[in-house]
């Protein structure tokens, strides 16, 4: 079915000029054409009009534990690892398969009601957190947690194996399947090596947690006599794509080897914030080269999954942090929550950008509302002022997800009923 959206200001990103009124024309799950002024004559399927609309790239959420909305406000004001060992992991562990579902179903519901189109997902269940995927039409990237010094570490590789080889390619191209070693200090050198070779023999990428507190940056320097980012490019990871969570405290070395191995990072700034984790370097970083992308952590350490307000914080954080504030103009924030984490992702040839030949992951955003006016600069106003309020339309892999902000894959009071019970169910457990 072809779709076209007509009458509508257009935010390409990549470098791209911004089209003040355009149309998009979408065939089948890819952008046929993106063109200025009027659209062409043509049989149309549907028709969105775009009047004191913009659209723009969906929002890519590079870091998260989607089933962690679970465990929202359940746990707050502590730092890491006392939160993590007496609070989270816990209560973690009272989660049976279809409490990761609902979980999961929840999390995507808050993440297309603000612009989500694609996520990148660590947990466990993940047979669960796949099929909510295929239900929901959302893009997922999506790895099984994998801990070195647990007692499932050898099962972890064997479940990430399952369900690379089911899921893989899954969900009509939606579902793309990781390796999730959790981080250094949860995984030894012996068992990284066995996710390295893992990660060759699959052709997969790996996604994991790297120097997110100045704790885990002092221990692992201890223990290795490395930075965290030097024993992980020592031991050969950054040979494949790595999507590497935090990168909150590192040496100007970490920083050039991040750089020549082109890892992607994923910035949290708020989860950061929260559990007082620190300031990741994002302007040196974005300034070697490295694909800094954003995420949001989980909705235990955030406490949502709202990407248009995580990209307001990384600007405002970095400008701060600096004490200047020309640091991470709009444009580029923006760029960081669309472009880049397609980069990070080393998905850019597929998502990202509107651009013809790109899957069809696009929002659509209403200018007519008090928090987005007057409209001097639209992208201003979408990185400092809008809220998740504003997303009307959402497309993901050229279908309607959402229109008029009524979710059409799936119910949504269902999704926010079944989570509510789960939640009852889990505090009475303790």
């Amino acid at each position: 079915m072809n779709l076209l959206l007509d009458n509508i200001t257009i935010l390409p990103m990549g470098n791209e000029a911004k089209i003040e009124k355009g149309y998009i024309i979408i065939e089948d799950n890819l952008i046929k054409e993106v063109g200025e002024g009027a659209a062409p004559a043509g049989d149309y399927g549907k028709i969105i009009d775009g009047t004191n609309k913009v659209v723009l790239p969906g929002l890519i959420n590079t870091h998260t534990h989607a089933a962690m909305t679970l465990l929202r406000g359940y746990a707050d004001d502590l730092p890491l690892m006392e939160w993590l060992e007496k609070k989270i992991w816990p209560l973690e562990a009272k989660l049976s398969p279809e409490d990761v579902y609902w979980g999961t179903m929840l999390a995507i519901t808050e993440m297309i009601k603000s612009g989500t189109t694609s996520f990148t997902d660590m947990y466990f269940y993940m047979d669960e957190v796949a099929n909510a995927v295929e239900t929901t039409g959302i893009r997922g990237f999506l790895a099984r947690g994998m801990v070195g010094l647990g007692p499932e570490h050898a099962q972890a590789i064997t479940d990430s194996i399952d369900l690379h080889n089911k899921w893989q390619g899954k969900a009509e191209g939606r579902i793309t399947f990781m390796l999730g070693p959790h981080a250094p200090y949860t995984c030894p050198p012996d068992y990284l090596t066995k996710v390295i070779a893992l990660a060759k023999e699959l052709n997969t990428s790996i996604h994991i947690h790297v120097s997110e507190t100045l704790t885990e940056f002092q221990d692992i320097k201890k223990d290795y006599g490395k930075t965290p980012v030097q024993l992980l490019a020592d031991l050969g990871l950054f040979s494949h794509h790595v999507i590497a969570a935090h990168c909150v405290h590192l040496t100007d070395e970490d920083i050039k080897i991040l750089a020549d191995n082109q890892v992607g990072v994923a910035h949290n700034p708020e989860s950061n914030m929260k559990l007082a984790s620190g300031i990741a370097p994002v302007d040196k970083m974005l300034k070697a080269g490295i694909p800094v992308s954003l995420g949001t952590d989980g909705a235990s350490s955030n406490n949502n999954l709202d990407m248009l307000q995580e990209m307001r914080t990384c600007a405002l954080l970095q400008k701060v942090n600096t004490l200047d504030p020309t640091v991470i103009p709009a444009y580029n924030a923006l760029e960081i929550a669309t472009y880049n984490g397609a980069q990070a992702l080393r998905v850019g040839d597929q998502i990202g950008q509107i651009k013809a030949g790109l899957k069809a992951d696009l929002i659509i955003l209403d200018l007519q509302t008090a928090n987005m006016t007057p409209n001097y600069d639209v992208l201003a106003n979408i990185v400092y002022a809008a809220q998740a309020s504003d997303v009307e339309t959402v497309i993901i892999d050229g279908k309607v997800i959402m229109e008029n902000r009524i979710i059409k894959t799936f119910n949504e009071e269902e999704v926010i009923s079944k989570a509510q019970q789960i939640g009852a169910r889990l505090v009475t457990s303790l």
